[in-house]
């Protein structure tokens, strides 16, 4: 290998490595989020505020004081001492920061109900991953989370339009998440013409039915793709589908609005023109669309899927079995669904020395410490959990000890699904055969 192909190499390495993290730190930055919707106070005691970063700390610490000052007047004593709290808590962290950080900062802080007559100060603070563009203080029984979660919207968009003469259906790529909009219908004749028609009339009016088609189609699209939020940002092309020469037809005929395009990247042959068609069409556009997200995530699930029918092949699933893999260091690729919600939890008897772990479900809106974790198999004290972590980060960790990749897979397109739905969500290929 030359010097150049070297460099190009580790650049095309760098690359896919930066995306992975990218991706862990998107799925970490939506779980927190998660966590924090499911925090509830019992009054208007829960604290939010944002901190954009031109905002200076001083001016910060001046406002939450007066609004310590404020707190007096609440008629609520539990409340009251709650936000003060709450209040002194945030003061006490910002001592830390002379300025916010480059994208600002977001600092979430109250007495959290935790179920029955139990309740905890929690104050959590996040860097997000996009510039703040507002400065907020307000309390409530809940986080105010809107701000961020505006943040999880993809960046990159793409129009997709598959068609042909009958019909035609269009939609976007969104990230990993394809989302069909709608389809239109033909009133395109058949190549047969009725009797007492001259095949020079009836290919004229075909050809006018064809024209009017395809107009309606580009209209439609168009509409649709010049909606799209921040459209000049983040729209950043067109692929259109079919068979030839309609595809041809259609994209060269100058049917799209100028702005569309001039947006368009390909045009790719396809079988379907309905809503299966706008998967086939991603498919087909895998070189042009090279980089994100989908496309690297189909070609490894492709590969494990591959690995896996094979005899003796290099794959395992199920979380048992590449949790010892892991251990082993035989794992080359760990794929972990977006999908799943589940904790690593270390449990122990309050009574006796009894400890062990475990992987427990959680589902939306039932808190850890609701789950019924049974009795101690010594003396049948109810156990308590002693230590929790999020079933991905702690598998994250097992791979980054022996330097396998990460995979956070979503379930938006076919494969993915497959990882959450056949094989629980955790699967991996291997670098060799174990015994597990």
């Amino acid at each position: 290998m030359n010097g150049r192909e070297e460099t190009v190499s580790t650049e095309k390495a760098a690359e896919v490595e930066q995306e992975q993290d990218e991706a862990r730190r998107r799925y970490e930055f939506k779980k927190t989020l998660e966590k924090l919707e499911a925090k509830e106070g019992s009054g208007t005691e829960l604290i939010t505020l944002y901190i954009p970063p031109d905002k200076q700390i001083y001016d910060v610490v001046g406002q939450l004081k007066d609004e310590y000052g404020q707190c007096s007047n609440i008629k609520s004593k539990q409340t009251r001492t709650n936000v003060q709290s709450a209040i002194s808590s945030i003061l006490a962290r910002l001592k830390y920061y002379k300025r916010p950080p480059p994208n600002g900062m977001a600092v979430f802080c109250g007495t959290i109900l935790l179920g029955g007559d139990r309740t905890d100060l929690q104050c959590t603070i996040i860097e997000p991953p996009e510039p703040l563009n507002l400065y907020m203080y307000r309390c409530s029984s809940q986080f105010e989370l809107d701000p961020l979660r505006t943040m999880l919207t993809e960046k990159q968009v793409y129009g997709l339009i598959v068609i042909d003469r009958r019909e035609a259906y269009f939609g976007f790529l969104r990230g990993d998440r394809i989302e069909p909009i709608s389809g239109v219908t033909s009133m395109v004749p058949g190549k047969q013409r009725k009797g007492g028609q001259s095949s020079v009339r009836f290919a004229r009016l075909r050809l006018i039915a064809i024209n009017d088609f395809f107009k309606k189609v580009g209209e439609r699209a168009s509409a649709a793709f010049l909606a799209e939020k921040d459209f000049f940002e983040r729209f950043k092309g067109v692929l259109i589908g079919g068979p030839s020469p309609t595809k041809e037809e259609f994209g060269n005929g100058g049917f799209l609005h100028h702005e569309i395009q001039k947006k368009v990247i390909g045009l790719f042959d396809v079988s379907y023109t309905n809503e299966s068609g706008l998967t086939e069409l991603v498919d087909a556009a895998q070189d042009a669309l090279k980089g994100m997200d989908i496309v690297r995530e189909k070609s490894v699930m492709t590969r494990f899927l591959q690995e896996l029918v094979k005899e003796n092949g290099n794959a395992a699933y199920g979380e048992e079995s590449v949790r010892k893999n892991l251990e082993a260091g035989a794992v080359a690729t760990l794929l972990l669904s977006s999908r799943l919600r589940k904790m690593r939890v270390r449990i122990r008897c309050p009574n006796c020395s009894h400890r062990h772990e475990t992987t427990v479900q959680t589902e939306a809106g039932v808190k850890i410490h609701e789950i019924e974790l049974g009795g101690c198999p010594s003396c049948s004290t109810p156990l308590v959990i002693e230590d929790e972590v999020d079933i991905i980060e702690a598998l994250t960790q097992l791979a980054d000890k022996s330097g396998a990749r990460v995979e956070i897979i979503s379930d938006e397109f076919e494969e993915g699904a497959v990882l959450f739905n056949a094989f629980g969500g955790i699967a991996a290929i291997l670098r060799y055969r174990t015994g597990y």
